[in-house]
């Protein structure tokens, strides 16, 4: 039992720094940044790093967007909500992150410009 209970607290230690070396996968700009895009349009989003978020749509696009500054425990938590006045996800809008176990909020940070992007492949 005492073995098991050390186990848990190395994981809660090692915990939140895992995930956070991995590197935001690169990406090349394949056209302008726009303001918008359309909520019924996103397949998944992919949270890189505490800046970074990478929206698929239905159609393969991928928006990146660059946030405000780094947004405490995005890339640990790799997950957020978001609410919406339109139809649309604007660089206007307001994330927040969700943490813990359950559905706690976390911080609340600001989305930049969506930019169209390819996703460069990593070569070995």
């Amino acid at each position: 039992m005492r073995s098991a209970v050390f186990a848990l607290a190395i994981l809660a230690i090692a915990g939140p720094a895992l995930g956070r070396d991995k590197p935001v996968p690169a990406a090349k700009p394949i056209g302008k940044p726009v303001d918008c895009i359309r909520v019924n349009d996103i397949r998944e989003s992919r949270v890189q790093s505490d800046e970074v978020i990478d929206f698929v749509t239905r159609s393969n696009k991928v928006y990146r967007t660059t946030l405000d500054g780094a947004c405490p425990q995005l890339g640990f938590e790799r997950r957020f909500s978001y609410r919406v006045s339109t139809s649309q996800l604007c660089s206007t809008d307001i994330i927040t992150v969700l943490t813990g176990p359950g559905i706690t909020r976390g911080a609340s940070c600001g989305l930049g410009q969506f930019q169209p992007v390819e996703l460069v492949k990593a070569t070995r």
